[in-house]
């Protein structure tokens, strides 16, 4: 087991398995508002569903619209459990924090990749890697 300290930007504690990006993500156009799933043809994640997985990526990019296509994929049950990032940044923040998926960035290591078994917990600023 490891843990990774981290800060806080949006509440709640998720487990579950991660799936990585090493390029930045949009929801308004990397990923599918309908299914979960990045449809932005060279990404690396390109096919992959988002949903209920702990989605880790660098920062975001893109259109204030992206707050409210996380927002829509949480009602449908496509979002991620919880949202690590590098940096974040105010889109991902609000659509989080409107969709209560726990948030975190700055984590103090930044040594990630897809299948790890994780919790997120925000609220006390923890990444533990199982």
């Amino acid at each position: 087991m490891k843990v990774v300290r981290c800060r806080k930007i949006s509440a709640g504690r998720a487990e579950g398995l991660s799936l990585f990006s090493p390029a930045p993500i949009s929801f308004f156009g990397t990923v599918d508002p309908e299914t979960g799933v990045v449809v932005e043809r060279g990404h690396p994640l390109y096919g992959q569903k988002v949903g209920g997985r702990i989605l880790i990526y660098p920062t975001g990019r893109g259109s204030t619209v992206g707050s409210y296509i996380l927002y829509g994929l949480s009602r449908r049950g496509l979002a991620p459990k919880a949202i690590v990032m590098k940096e974040a940044e105010p889109i991902v923040a609000v659509g989080a924090i409107m969709s209560n998926i726990p948030l975190v960035d700055k984590p103090e290591c930044y040594d990630f990749k897809s299948w790890l078994q994780m919790v997120v917990d925000a609220d006390r600023g923890e990444i533990i890697i199982l």
